[in-house]
């Protein structure tokens, strides 16, 4: 069987794997997952490991690389801080003194990524919200948050999609 008529055959699962454990981790992009998996299986169909398989363990092992991939890049994800002052940044340093001290231009970028982060903060995110967030960007797992608001992981999930939809207005 080629690679074209394997893909063909398992990329809407695929899709459906990528969509939910995004659900869960969001750190990630459902097209980057997609495309992680798609290179695993690249790799994986190279060096002949998918000769004689079954689609379901195909799959399983799709999802248990990607687990494993978000598990290992979650610490090198770049998350926004929803707890940061715009005037004031980690160090103390102002923002004028930043923008004064910066000669190559990119304080625009980190101007427009604070003024981005205080305006979901301030225009949409409710309090409870706001705590899950910040629980998240500790790195907490969905379970980890739930068990500390004493709700359950599916409701801590479903509050992350609100985040996000909130999140996404301010992007658009």
């Amino acid at each position: 069987m080629t690679f074209e008529a394997l893909l063909k055959k398992i990329s809407p699962i695929l899709k459906r794997i990528t969509y939910k454990l995004n659900g869960h981790f969001a750190y990630f992009n459902d097209d980057d997952l997609y495309q992680e998996s798609l290179l695993h299986l690249w790799q994986d169909y190279n060096i002949g490991k998918l000769r004689d398989k079954t689609d379901s363990y195909i799959l399983q092992g799709c999802y248990f690389h990607l687990k494993n991939y978000i598990r290992t890049y979650r610490e090198k994800a770049r998350v926004l801080s929803l707890e940061a002052v715009v005037c004031e940044q980690e160090d103390g340093v102002t923002l004028e003194e930043t923008i004064a001290a910066d000669e190559s231009g990119d304080f625009r970028d980190a101007l427009h990524t604070q003024m981005l982060v205080e305006a979901i903060r301030n225009n949409g995110l409710t309090s409870r919200e706001k705590l899950i967030a910040s629980f998240c960007a500790e790195g907490l797992s969905m379970r980890d948050i739930g068990a500390r608001l004493g709700v359950s992981h599916v409701s801590v999930v479903k509050a992350m999609a609100r985040i996000r939809e909130k999140c996404k207005k301010h992007l658009d």
